[in-house]
């Protein structure tokens, strides 16, 4: 995708399309529509997202909890599911739109207002499914079902302007405006479009932002110890027409965009596990070999647990830990169902010291995984609602977690063991700087050159011998990767 194409937007394009210098919105395709759907899925979409903004909640936990509750036939899920996540993604071009339409500043309405109108301005410039009218009166409809009947007559007007007039605004121009641009087209908040300025330039920048806009491939990791990639693509195919194998990840395979994986026959039988591309590379940086003792510090959910203990064979022993005892139940869940040994889970907080973990009868580990709570600027595709929960100071206190934990697991690495530094984030402070500083106090410390990886990743790693990924160039998520060498015995 050209960075021209990158901010322009369309109606019945779907929310994937950028846009380039005064692009100008497309009108409403010309082809057949259906009916719009039943009221509850959009109640639900107001209401989270009017949660995400108003209360910082997690979009992925809110709508969970809010699907659960509402017990609706699956298209409505998806329905409700599209709306919220597509709301996110694109608030900050939404809001650019409804500010032209309102005659007052978005800020003045009350939250569950703004969210309807957001909801309903997606509905009109990014669903093919759903007529004009339909997505106007539903939302007129979904305000005054939440008891704001004095809304009704604001949300029908802006609304029904936008319908009429939106496809001749204009969004700010990249070559003369590229901060403005990056804000309104590309739909991040003002600090991270500063960021990627500077970073990317404005045609890189602007291409990130879109691919950030657009939906995630659905990948999966083959369990090594059940099956083969070989074995499974024939009958994944027949349920995800699109699916091929990882161009880097040996067990990877890429779905396509869309699909329930989770009710997949292969998910169930433990065959698969969902994990993006690039999170699998960071096991193929690590490269654990059977009989060795692997340390997992932030293990939940588990999914690279589960990938260090199909690569062990049954031969070693995976010690997964997270701060959280609920979060650390789904490690052993995901285990039972991928039927592997040598995992065992501990209640523990990284960021203290793990000396405890190291005696007589257990010895420093082999190997340390270090995947670190971060930003998840490096997979917004999948949680959109991050870059409008996220503060730029946020970045300064993140790092300084990242290198208490660095601290800590690196006590408890054996001499001349390897310890693998990641993140899902493309900030510098989460990344290269804490590296440098915890380098820094360590002479006798390396990083692992890019001809010591294994043979099949060394194009992504840079001379540093950093694993840099990102969305726009590798269509995998934003990660950061470094394999260091502890110092050897004297």
């Amino acid at each position: 995708m050209s960075p021209e194409d990158a901010g322009r937007s369309g109606k019945g394009k779907g929310p994937g399309r950028g846009g380039g210098r005064g692009g100008r919105w497309p009108g409403r395709g010309n082809g057949p529509r259906k009916t719009a759907g039943p009221t509850v899925p959009r109640m639900i979409a107001i209401r989270v997202v009017e949660r995400v903004q108003r209360a910082g909640a997690y979009a992925d936990l809110a709508l969970h909890h809010a699907l659960v509750q509402s017990r609706m036939p699956a298209a409505d899920r998806a329905l409700a599911t599209e709306l919220v996540y597509g709301t996110l993604r694109f608030r900050g071009r939404l809001d650019y739109l409804l500010s032209r339409a309102l005659d007052r500043d978005i800020t003045e309405l009350e939250p569950l207002v703004v969210s309807a109108l957001r909801v309903g301005a997606y509905q009109l410039f990014f669903s093919d499914r759903i007529p004009a009218n339909a997505a106007v009166d539903e939302a007129v409809r979904c305000v005054r079902a939440m008891g704001i009947e004095r809304a009704t007559g604001l949300v029908n007007a802006v609304l029904r302007r936008l319908a009429r007039e939106g496809d001749s605004y204009e969004f700010p121009d990249l070559e003369t405006d590229p901060l403005a641009h990056l804000v309104h087209a590309g739909s991040l908040p003002t600090w991270l479009a500063k960021r990627w300025l500077t970073a990317y330039g404005p045609q890189e920048a602007a291409q990130l932002a879109a691919t950030m806009n657009q939906p995630a491939p659905l990948t999966v990791r083959v369990n090594r110890t059940r099956t083969s990639r070989k074995a499974l693509l024939p009958g994944l195919k027949e349920r995800f027409p699109e699916a091929a194998l990882c161009r880097y990840a040996p067990d990877g395979i890429v779905l396509g965009r869309k699909g329930d994986v989770g009710q997949d026959p292969a998910f169930l039988a433990g065959e698969i596990s969902v994990q993006d591309e690039a999170s699998q590379l960071v096991i193929e940086l690590l490269d654990p070999q059977p009989g060795e003792r692997i340390l997992d510090t932030c293990a939940a959910p588990g999914t690279k647990a589960a990938a260090i203990a199909e690569r062990l064979h049954g031969e070693g022993h995976v010690l997964a830990l997270d701060r959280h005892a609920r979060r650390l139940r789904l490690v052993g869940r995901g285990v039972r169902r991928l039927q592997l040994g040598g995992v065992a889970t501990l209640e523990r907080d990284a960021t203290k010291s793990l000396a405890d973990l190291v005696d007589g009868e257990n010895p420093p580990f082999d190997r340390v995984l270090v995947d670190a709570p971060c930003s998840g600027l490096g997979s917004l595709r999948r949680n959109p609602d991050a870059r409008w929960r996220l503060r730029e100071e946020d970045l300064a206190q993140l790092a300084r977690v990242q290198r208490q934990i660095l601290e800590s697991a690196a006590s408890v690495l054996r001499p001349g063991g390897s310890l693998v530094y990641s993140t899902c984030t493309i900030a510098p402070e989460e990344n290269d700087e804490v590296i440098r500083g915890f380098m820094a106090a360590r002479a006798s410390w390396r990083i692992a050159a890019r001809d010591e990886a294994p043979e099949g990743i060394r194009e992504l790693i840079d001379e540093g011998g950093f694993l840099r990924l990102q969305p726009h160039r590798h269509d995998m998520d934003g990660f950061f990767a470094v394999r260091l060498i502890g110092a050897e015995s004297k």
